[in-house]
């Protein structure tokens, strides 16, 4: 399998290079060079999701040094629960497929450790790898947690200052070695314009062994295949039809990882991306036209994207598979989040909200014609100042997740410049 930039200004490249540079030389972002086709039954066999991964995955990386460590690595980054449930009785056709029982509470566990475990097998000592994280909430604690005790791969990690939650910015900043937390003086699109001037300077880029564990990796999206590819398959073998995804999405790297395992065979019906008040994909769904702008702050705040980078992946690949895409405001977000535990006692953070409220102004017609998996992409105590005072019940953290408030904190603020970040890229080289 070699890998293809979507400037079509690069070398083609095998997995694991494309793991390493995260970007492509011409600014890019990667992509297979074809894909795969699987059929439904070829997964009868995969009982566990690590099982599942390594066979859905194995494509991906044949020809690549990774190709003989997948099956372990696969094994180790899928060792937690991945549980689809109705929240709902009364309403059996909504299903919740809830992704944040890893170590940090999200999502961004899935791909995090995924590529920390790959990073870590193709580097040494003599060729480190720098990764370079910028976060609108989530991805920076997955990526510090599997970061934390790597042998040849750091984490440096930029968050933008007063953006994210109190419990977010603590758990960004609790991890020890190899591990670097920069509070950066501006929204997400600045820390990861911050990433993109950091990538194109190619002598820092050189020095440092940089690249990235943002959802422009490639690395981080065909490991988040594999839950799409394991809930899919189970609502399919069970009724025969293929579910419908409605996807919180905010740079698009969740929803493009949907996209590429149904391209790719597994029984995804509809794509439905749920955003928050930031326009950019649903002006772009009406219209035809992108353009991006500044992310505005609300509620879902590991969404707030006005410049979703993996558009560029999307465009002339898998627009065309999306079905709609549904704006979710901050008002709205509070009053599903409280007629959601109001109605059925199950408590959604505000990113699953966005996902619950496009289910529910659908039309009953379309919800009745399949099962639709609404993804709950972070565990509601992340974002308990907010979800308390509206289900009025008090949230009491996982054993994880309570183990972050007894850590201490470790973090730098710096300007949005390449300059401060380059000085601090140099720093904690010298430091060792």
């Amino acid at each position: 399998m070699r890998y293809r930039s979507t400037r079509g200004q690069a070398p083609l490249v095998s997995a694991d290079q494309a793991l390493r540079a995260g970007v492509a030389p011409d600014g890019g972002l990667y992509l297979p060079e074809a894909l795969p086709k699987f059929e439904p039954d070829e997964f009868a066999r995969d009982n566990d999701l690590g099982a599942l991964a390594n066979r859905l995955l194995a494509p991906f990386f044949a020809g690549s040094p990774l190709a003989d460590r997948l099956a372990d690595i696969c094994q180790s980054t899928f060792d937690f629960p991945l549980p689809l449930v109705t929240p709902d009785p009364a309403e059996p056709g909504l299903q919740v497929l809830e992704l944040f029982h890893g170590p940090t509470g999200a999502f961004k566990d899935f791909g995090a450790r995924f590529l920390f475990r790959a990073f870590d097998a193709i580097a040494d000592a003599s060729d480190p790898i720098t990764v370079l994280a910028a976060t609108s909430g989530d991805t920076g604690g997955a990526v510090g947690c599997a970061a934390e005790g790597a042998r040849h791969a750091r984490a440096v990690i930029l968050f933008p200052k007063g953006r994210i939650s109190a419990f977010q910015e603590r758990q960004l900043c609790c991890w020890r070695d190899p591990v670097t937390a920069l509070r950066v003086r501006g929204d997400f699109d600045a820390c990861q314009r911050l990433v993109k001037l950091a990538f194109a300077d190619r002598e820092l880029s050189a020095r440092h062994g940089l690249t990235s564990a943002n959802s422009i990796s490639i690395g981080r999206l065909l490991p988040q295949m594999a839950y799409w590819a394991r809930a899919s398959l189970d609502v399919f073998n069970r009724t025969g039809t293929r579910p419908g995804l409605i996807i919180p999405t905010g740079n698009l790297g969740n929803g493009f990882a949907a996209i590429l395992a149904r391209a790719c065979g597994l029984p995804i019906g509809p794509v439905v991306l749920a955003t928050n008040a930031n326009a950019t994909l649903v002006d772009w769904h009406a219209s035809g036209e992108y353009a991006a702008r500044d992310s505005i702050a609300t509620l879902a705040n590991a969404m707030d994207v006005g410049a979703p980078s993996n558009f560029e992946r999307l465009s002339g690949f898998g627009d065309q598979l999306i079905e709609d895409v549904v704006r979710v405001d901050d008002p709205a977000i509070r009053e599903r989040i409280a007629l959601t535990h109001q109605q059925s006692g199950y408590i959604a953070c505000p990113h699953t909200a966005t996902a619950l409220e496009a289910h529910a102004r659908m039309d009953p017609a379309r919800r009745s014609e399949r099962v639709w998996i609404a993804a709950a992409t972070a565990h509601p105590y992340k974002f308990a100042e907010a979800v308390e005072p509206l289900t009025g019940q008090p949230l009491s953290p996982p054993p994880s997740l309570a183990d972050v408030l007894t850590r201490p904190v470790h973090l730098t603020d710096i300007a949005a410049s390449l300059e401060e970040l380059a000085g601090q890229l140099d720093a904690d080289r010298a430091k060792g």
